[in-house]
């Protein structure tokens, strides 16, 4: 529907620029007058001098120069204004003549164009000839004045400058009497159809890489589905969607470029819209400037994450086969990637944002001078965020934590699920997420580093056979770290370490399994479970708390009633 759309519109532009703008711009006033665009007009400094066109059917014939941009720009809407009418009229009638002629001016010199026309008629006037009632009609109006400026800016005379500036005219009226003539349209109307032709069959193979491009990028986005993979997977699929994703913007700005750029071309065909590309140039060139910036930083940004993910997966591949030591090492990898994913992020805008001014002519001393100051106003006044960074680089340079561990600091807990130079954020057993300053973090329990351990009490009731509950706890704790779904969570055979308290529940005996990391509480979850069951076997019960209460009854009795007598005398009252 787009690609009908555009061509639908490409044919009318054709259309129009061919049969239509041919017969309206002889009433119409001068296309090109410069007042519409004098101020769009990039001017070209040589040292002190500035200088810009005059422009005939969109192309420069020659330039002008001035030591004043502002008396430039006044002097060029005049001579484009006063030159756009006298050429109007002379490409108006197709057998009009004209001749540029020099006149001195003191030690400058004038360029005057004269136009030549017949007609029928018998009336004869100034400057008029009708012989055999044939009207000849001249027009001679002054252009403008070749200065010292105009030579200088050219290291020639005045003499030999006008003699350039005669030669640039006529040749430019030559030439826009030919690109009026019918062989000329008809020649550009066939090369208006190639480009045309050109731009649908490249399209067509470019659309269909776009397309591939797009849903390959879609397929490898980062999605919750992602986690569920090794980081070493995880990284792959980064590398690989990164550069999907440049690939994809290349060519989508190659179908742009594919599309602007033919049309352009057929508007540049045309003498009578060969203008609107000189027009929307000017006018769109800050945008464009910007938007390429925007383009090129954003392909260094997915490319500075291609990187970042393939050294990545070249330091777990260094990594030791140890799995307790390779752990750790892979969410040390995992907390750096995202870290540096940020920083560079930063980096890069900062600096797209410097392109984007340094190429729009914006002196950057200055700029940079104020953002230094501001900087440092910026760095007084929050000086949190200072010893948020300073905190958060220290946290990360010691491997305090890392993105996949649990831990506790001060009054939460939680599973770290996000870490930067500024903030710690987790997600603690209620799925509740707790942001908290790198500066707030001073201490820190980790649950998850290196290794983690199972703490179980058994509770057995005083009257249980104790050296028979020790062998079945055995019994259990051998079981399972000898199952082939637990052995590999289990680094170390349980300890049964012995009766760690006497309680109101009654003896407590303490074990300790040294576990893979984070999974200290699925090991205690199947151990207590298992102990149950094999407790239920033996006959061994699991006690409630419990409380007894013991009466003497060697009390005196004397004792014994006042102690009655004050119970009674409690009731009454």
């Amino acid at each position: 529907m787009v690609r009908k759309k555009l061509f639908i519109i490409l044919i009318a532009i054709i259309g129009i620029t061919t049969w239509v703008l041919p017969v309206v711009a002889e009433q119409m006033p001068f296309v090109q007058d410069l007042s519409i665009y004098s101020n769009l007009l990039s001017q070209v400094k040589d040292e002190s001098l500035s200088s810009a066109c005059i422009r005939l059917d969109g192309r420069c014939l020659f330039k002008l120069a001035a030591t004043d941009p502002e008396l430039l720009a006044d002097r060029i809407g005049e001579i484009q204004q006063r030159f756009g009418e006298v050429t109007t009229e002379y490409l108006a009638d197709f057998d009009s003549q004209s001749q540029v002629t020099v006149k001195p001016n003191g030690n400058l010199q004038d360029i005057y164009l004269t136009l030549s026309s017949t007609a029928d008629g018998t009336s004869d006037n100034n400057n008029n000839t009708c012989p055999d009632g044939n009207c000849t009609t001249q027009r001679s109006e002054r252009l403008f004045t070749v200065t010292t400026i105009d030579a200088e800016a050219n290291d020639v005379g005045v003499p030999v400058r006008t003699r350039q500036l005669e030669f640039a005219i006529e040749q430019g009226l030559e030439t826009a009497k030919k690109e009026r003539s019918p062989q000329y349209l008809r020649q550009q109307i066939v090369t208006g159809l190639g480009i045309l032709l050109f731009m649908g069959l490249s399209n067509f193979p470019l659309d269909r890489r776009v397309r591939i491009s797009r849903r390959l990028s879609r397929k490898l986005a980062p999605t919750a589905k992602l986690k569920t993979l090794s980081l070493k997977e995880q990284l792959a699929r980064r590398q690989q969607w990164n550069l999907t994703e440049i690939q994809f913007r290349v060519l989508q700005l190659g179908q742009v470029l594919l599309w602007c750029g033919g049309i352009l071309a057929i508007l540049n065909l045309y003498p009578q819209t060969r203008i609107i590309p000189f027009l929307l140039i000017a006018g769109l060139r800050i945008p464009v400037r910007i938007a390429i910036v925007v383009f090129v930083i954003y392909c260094l940004i997915r490319l500075t994450y291609f990187l970042i993910a393939k050294i990545s997966a070249a330091a777990i591949d260094t990594q030791s086969k140890d799995l307790k030591i390779n752990q750790r090492g892979k969410l040390r990898i995992n907390t750096t990637t995202r870290i540096l994913r940020s920083a560079v992020t930063i980096i890069w805008v900062g600096i797209g944002i410097l392109a984007a001014f340094w190429v729009n002519g914006v002196n950057l001393a200055p700029l940079l001078t104020g953002a230094g100051i501001f900087g440092l106003g910026l760095s007084l006044a929050s000086q949190n965020l200072i010893k948020d960074a300073i905190n958060g680089f220290i946290i990360i340079w010691d491997d305090r934590y890392a993105v996949g561990d649990v831990i506790d600091i001060g009054t939460v807990g939680g599973m770290v699920e996000n870490i930067n130079l500024r903030i710690t954020q987790l997600r603690d057993a209620e799925g509740r997420l707790i942001t908290v300053p790198n500066s707030a973090v001073e201490i820190v329990s980790n649950h998850s580093s290196q290794w983690s351990r199972a703490d179980l009490t058994i509770p057995v009731a005083y009257q249980t056979d104790i050296d028979n509950a020790f062998v079945v706890i055995r019994q259990v704790a051998q079981a399972l770290a000898e199952d082939c779904q637990w052995r590999d969570r289990i680094w170390e055979f349980p300890q049964v370490l012995g009766i760690d308290q006497f309680s109101d529940r009654g003896i407590l005996i303490r074990v300790w399994i040294k576990t893979e990391p984070l999974q200290q509480w699925d090991v205690a979850r199947e151990f207590r479970r298992r102990v149950k069951i094999a407790f239920d076997q033996a006959g061994i019960p699991i006690p409630i708390p419990q409380q007894q209460v013991l009466f003497d009854r060697k009390t005196p009795k004397k004792v014994f009633k006042k102690t009655l007598n004050n119970t009674n005398n409690i009731e009454q009252n």
